[in-house]
Order: C-alpha cells, then sequence, then structure tokens
C-alpha cells in the first residue's frame, strides 16, 4: 500500500495537505472509508480511514498506530551545497533512504552556492522518507555560516573529511559503534587551511573517508553508508 505524508495529526484525527490529497482524491479514486497508510516524519506509522475526501485536504481517522524502530545513535551531516542544484537534491534524496538525522548546508569560504531555498529538499526528503518506506524525516536546515556550526555545541564525534595532506585517520576506524556524530563535508574547491584549522580547535577530527578524491555530495552518500554499515543499519 503507497505511504502518504502528514505533519497535521492531532489525537487520532488527521489531515493530508494539498498534494498528497489531490493523489489520495482524483488519482486514486479513494473514498469515505477507504484505509491509506500514513507517516509523520516523527518515527510514527498510522493505519488510517477517510472521512472526509477532499482534494483541498484529505481528512483521515487513525486506526492504528505503529512507532518506528529506533536507532541508537544520530547521524548528522554538514555540506556545502553544490552549484548544480540537481547534485544537492541527489544527496538529500540518496542520504534519507540510507539514513540521516540532520542535514546542514553549510557556507564556507569556497562555497559556490551562497544563496539556498531548502524546500525542494524538503520535498525531495519527504519523498525518499515514503518511498523507502521509513517514518521518520531528517532535520534540514537552512544555509548555516561554517564558523557557526564549529562552534555549536554537539553531544558526539566531530569529524571533518578533507583533501589535505596531513595526518588523518579512516572514518571506519575511529568511529564507535553507536556514537552520535557530525561530520563536515566541504565545497569543491574544499575547505580553507583557516576553516580546517578552526575545526581542530573546536574538537573536529581529520577524517579519511576514500584512497579516491570524491565529489562533494558522493562523499556525503559514503559517510552516509559508513556510518550506517558500521551501526549495522
Amino acid at each position: 500500500m503507497r505511504i502518504f505524508y502528514s505533519n497535521d495529526i492531532s489525537g487520532n484525527i488527521g489531515r493530508l495537505d494539498d498534494e498528497e490529497s489531490r493523489h489520495v482524491v482524483k488519482v486514486l479514486r479513494m473514498g469515505i472509508g477507504d484505509q491509506i497508510q500514513v507517516v509523520d516524519g516523527a518515527g510514527n506509522y498510522y493505519t488510517a480511514e477517510i472521512t472526509n475526501p477532499s482534494h483541498k485536504g484529505c481528512e483521515f481517522r487513525i486506526i492504528e498506530k505503529q512507532e518506528e524502530v529506533k536507532k541508537g545513535f544520530r547521524l548528522s551531516i554538514a555540506i556545502a551545497p553544490t552549484k548544480n542544484m540537481d547534485r544537492l537534491e541527489w544527496f538529500v534524496e540518496k542520504a534519507t533512504e540510507i539514513g540521516v538525522d540532520a542535514i546542514v548546508p553549510i557556507e564556507c569560504k569556497n562555497s559556490e552556492r551562497k544563496v539556498l531555498k531548502t524546500e525542494r529538499l524538503v520535498k525531495k526528503a519527504v519523498s525518499a522518507m515514503k518511498q523507502s518506506q521509513k517514518a521518520s524525516l531528517p532535520i534540514i536546515n537552512e544555509l548555516t555560516e561554517i564558523a557557526e556550526v564549529l562552534k555549536a555545541q554537539f553531544n558526539g564525534e566531530k569529524y571533518i573529511a578533507h583533501c589535505y595532506d596531513m595526518p588523518k585517520d579512516n572514518l571506519k576506524d575511529i568511529y564507535k559503534v553507536g556514537g552520535n556524530v557530525l561530520i563536515l563535508i566541504g565545497p569543491e574547491g574544499d575547505f580553507t587551511p583557516e576553516e580546517v584549522e578552526e575545526a581542530a580547535k573546536n574538537g573536529f577530527k581529520p577524517v579519511n573517508l576514500s584512497s579516491n578524491r570524491l565529489r562533494t555530495e558522493t562523499a556525503g552518500i559514503v559517510a552516509c553508508c559508513a556510518i550506517n554499515l558500521i551501526n549495522g543499519c
């Protein structure tokens, strides 16, 4: 059964947004009494029954609720947006499918994109969440200056992936199973030496993701895969 997303659920009643409602009513031609599967993006699955099949806001009644199996760790990726938005959207889509809890677009000295609208990224994440039958939607932050990310408190391990020739551990060797983790991925021109130095001052450890040089979005996916695989996800 197709999964729908709603962030408008209160008690045992809920409502789909316009886009989801149109698909239910106009495309699938579902009506009163038909059952749908709904996720709320907060880790919950619902079996629901349609009570008002309006294409402008399909209303439903919850029959059954089930919680998603919770992971023992949280993964956050802070990544510099690519110049080509398609590549950033691809990253968000695949990272959501693989498993990521927060995506923080960061503005760096060498960033090729200084302005970012996150609405489409959120839509990509919602679509990927439903397609992969997950119930948790990653938090997608607004574009944030790297200095703010470096100084923000984080309860877990903090890593920075860069291409400079300096001592670095492999991510798979240094990360401890079950730990919360924040990984910084720089722009195509890499972080500046000053940004790398500032990261080190704020507790970020330099890591290798691969023996090959990776595109920004590829590095982000490798980081997501590595953490999830290490944790058996």
